[in-house]
């Protein structure tokens, strides 16, 4: 077999990554996004290539002010020992997600390019984590009624959010939670969930606490804004106050809160196995865009 090259890409070199024949099934393209569409560094680029072809890229992405990646967005190949090498030489590490279309598995070509993908970034010493739902709510969904039962306010102190976060944690179905708790403890985990929801772009005045009639913290509602799009960045209920459908009225006024704001469209995301807030996002009217995988 001939040599292989492994290098990031340098300025100007956009068409090297374009190259790699793709024929969308899966990832970002399948869902009409081009490498030009996102801000991608050069340095964050790789390519694998054999006699000059590339037959495997990967893409790595960050905010424009973030010092290292926080996400792998694109990989893909024609060679697959190829791409298990890229990302083991590539010193950059970051959470693998792939978007895929709903009812993927039922789709034998777009299975087999998933799964594909999903074994070489094993292969590399990666791990699927979790699969998750991406919902996108637009104006002609209708807004969710706001049933009234909560009281919903801002609160200004990082401490008190960091503390309603970790009791949020309790017992918590989001496998990202619990895998960053079972690494570092729910403290820590608590603080990587407030990190990233001060990263993101929104106002910090939209986040709200939620309180019951009686004066009893029942939740935290977060909307924001990522670098794309108005989102639902977190919705979480007390343990001792689940069971009364509360995440429904927090989705409900982080909905009313985001179309106050001039949002007509909202971005929102949970976990496949979270079977009751997966059947929230369906009582409010928010539509499957994607399924996703995520490796870590």
């Amino acid at each position: 077999m001939t040599d292989l090259v492994i290098r990031p890409l340098v300025a100007g070199e956009k068409h090297l990554f374009d190259s790699l024949p793709d024929p969308g099934l899966v990832g970002r393209a399948a869902f009409g996004q081009t490498y030009a569409d996102g801000t991608y560094r050069p340095e964050w680029t790789w390519v694998a290539l054999r006699d000059g072809t590339v037959v495997a890229r990967a893409a790595w992405w960050a905010g424009p002010d973030d010092p290292a990646p926080l996400a792998l967005d694109w990989f893909d190949f024609t060679d697959a020992e190829a791409a298990v090498e890229l990302l083991r030489a590539a010193p950059l590490r970051a959470e693998y997600s792939i978007s895929l279309p709903p009812g993927w598995r039922d789709a034998p070509a777009v299975r087999a390019q998933a799964q594909a993908r999903i074994d070489a970034a094993t292969a590399a010493g990666m791990a699927v984590l979790v699969e998750r739902y991406r919902y996108r709510w637009t104006a002609d969904c209708g807004l969710p009624e706001r049933p009234g039962r909560l009281e919903f306010r801002p609160e200004p102190d990082d401490t008190v959010i960091l503390d309603v976060l970790r009791r949020v944690g309790e017992g918590s179905l989001d496998a990202h939670f619990r895998h960053a708790a079972q690494r570092h403890g729910p403290q820590a985990a608590a603080q990587e969930d407030l990190d990233l929801l001060l990263w993101m772009p929104g106002p910090r005045d939209w986040w709200r606490l939620a309180y019951t009639a009686d004066g009893h913290l029942a939740g935290i509602a977060v909307p924001s804004r990522n670098h794309t799009d108005p989102v639902v960045a977190f919705i979480g209920v007390l343990p001792e106050q689940r069971g009364h459908g509360y995440a429904y009225d927090l989705l409900a006024e982080a909905t009313h809160l985001l179309v106050e704001a001039g949002a007509d469209r909202i971005a929102a995301a949970t976990d496949q196995h979270n079977t009751p807030m997966a059947a929230t996002f369906a009582r409010a009217g928010y539509p499957i865009e994607y399924e996703r995988v995520d490796l870590v």
